[in-house]
């Protein structure tokens, strides 16, 4: 099957609208928490009697255990009294949870297909955990018999050091090591077959000018891996013929990761078990090509597909069946929301449905836009500014994302991201989804927020003219979605 662009289904967005219903329009801030949600910790945390037996609550680090996120196989189908199935066991570790759920499907997917030539054993882990010592000791058992390892948007550089030291012990017995965009030293341990990194960054590397730190990129790696996908043809020129193969098929893993659903998760794991787990090598494990998705564009959970144009966007907008009055009124306020693509992609994407249809019952229209990188400059400008009149579309800004418009989690460019927004020239708020801890961790918490997530969600936003950092939506421990706060 060959590659193709496609949006996906958003069930339940229906009923979730159905359960919101009208009522006069408050202040902007008003739309997303209620005044006692935007009390202090400690009010907060007098008022809750919510407990949760994976919740330490000492605010330091997320107490979630990640055996909420391992996957073991069921027995192994009847086979004529032939060998067991070959075990192919995967250690990944992500920077949030939105993962979770669709690794866990499609783990599920593959072990439940009786003509499966493999059972997987899967097992997650969030970089915040491993500043456990307990849970960093589990994580390096979990890699000594592990066949698959997984890293994506490690940028902590503490948590860098440690999960490239754990990695890099068992590095040349595993079958393969796959890094997607972290820190160069977590980047640097990927191998898979002939393909390594590990002279990223070094004038003699084909990658190098992917890579390399510049004023242009401003190190900012996820948008340098989406750059390496667009230009695989001027890569491979570089690679001698035997490695053209391998590099090939890791920029395959990068189209599986970052498309994130479980279809395109399972066809990534039968790939690289096929290719290069030795028990499966001759097993002629067929997979079908990665389903691609828009790198950057607008997401509504009720459009029939994602938007490259904002025009196109706003005209199925005015069609929209649903909408009342109030929404097709040409002065009804419009705010632009910003999203990040891999909840959208992995499913996790509970609370953006939420405050889109919170807000449109309120009589705010909406253009949700996402980015598969950590630059929203760019599509700020492209999405909510008029390109005839230069004047912005709407009348505010909320991004759901938490992070930096520029950076993200990663290495944050604050004066871009204040040259975008000041050629916005609108109200600019940043709401936060818990990331770092899950609900129950952050009412019971001596401490409020996680460390990690004032620094990233709350401080470094500031820095680019962010206000209001109030808390919208919640991560279930065990599930690892999150949900709109209510």
């Amino acid at each position: 099957m060959s590659s193709s662009l496609v949006s996906t289904p958003f069930a339940g967005a229906a009923a979730a609208q159905k359960r919101l219903l009208p009522a006069p329009v408050p202040p902007l801030h008003s739309f997303l928490l209620s005044s006692a949600r935007r009390q202090p910790a400690g009010a907060r945390r007098a008022a809750s009697t919510i407990r949760c037996a994976v919740a330490g609550g000492n605010g330091l680090f997320t107490q979630t255990k990640p055996e909420v996120r391992r996957v073991v196989p069921g027995p192994d189908p009847p086979r004529g009294g032939g060998p067991p199935l070959p075990r192919v066991k995967v250690v990944y570790v992500v920077l949030e949870a939105q993962y979770q759920s669709s690794v866990t499907a499609a783990v599920q997917q593959l072990n439940a297909d009786p003509r499966r030539a493999a059972a997987f054993e899967v097992v997650g882990y969030l970089v915040e955990e491993l500043r456990d010592e307990d849970t960093y000791r589990t994580f390096r058992a979990d890699l000594a018999d592990a066949n698959v390892f997984i890293g994506s948007l490690i940028f902590v550089e503490e948590l860098a050091i440690k999960v490239r030291d754990a990695v890099q012990e068992v590095r040349d017995r595993m079958d393969a090591v796959l890094v997607f965009p972290s820190m160069p030293e977590v980047m640097r341990l990927n191998k898979l077959g002939s393909f390594s990194m590990s002279q990223l960054g070094q004038s003699k590397s084909p990658f190098f000018q992917l890579f390399k730190r510049n004023k242009a990129n401003s190190g900012n790696f996820a948008d340098s891996m989406l750059k390496l996908v667009r230009t695989l043809p001027k890569v491979l020129k570089y690679l001698p013929s035997d490695k053209a193969q391998d590099a090939r098929l890791y920029i395959l893993s990068l189209q599986f990761w970052l498309g994130g659903s479980p279809d395109n998760l399972q066809n990534f794991l039968k790939m690289i078990a096929g290719s290069y787990v030795p028990a499966l090598r001759g097993a002629g494990i067929k997979y079908d090509d990665p389903v691609l998705y828009l790198d950057a564009g607008i997401w509504h959970p009720l459009a029939p597909t994602m938007y490259e144009d904002v025009k196109e966007y706003l005209n199925w907008y005015g069609t929209r069946r649903d909408a009342d009055d109030r929404l097709k009124d040409p002065n009804a306020p419009v705010i632009g929301l910003v999203l990040q693509r891999s909840h959208i992609v992995t499913g996790d994407d509970g609370h953006y449905v939420a405050v889109i249809m919170e807000l449109e019952a309120k009589g705010a229209k909406v253009i949700p836009i996402f980015a598969g990188g950590l630059d929203f400059s760019g599509p700020t400008q492209r999405y909510l500014v008029d390109p005839v009149t230069g004047k912005p579309f709407v009348d505010a800004v909320v991004s759901l994302t938490g992070f930096a418009l520029v950076g993200g989690p990663a290495r944050q460019d604050h004066p871009k991201a204040i040259a975008a927004l000041q050629k916005l020239d609108v109200p600019y708020i940043v709401a936060l989804p818990l990331v770092f801890q899950t609900t129950e961790e952050w009412l019971n918490s001596t401490l409020g927020l996680h460390p990690i997530q004032v620094a990233l969600q709350v401080a470094l936003p500031e820095l680019d003219g962010g206000m209001e950092p109030i808390v919208f939506a919640g991560r279930d421990p065990r599930t690892g979605k999150h949900y709109f706060s209510t």
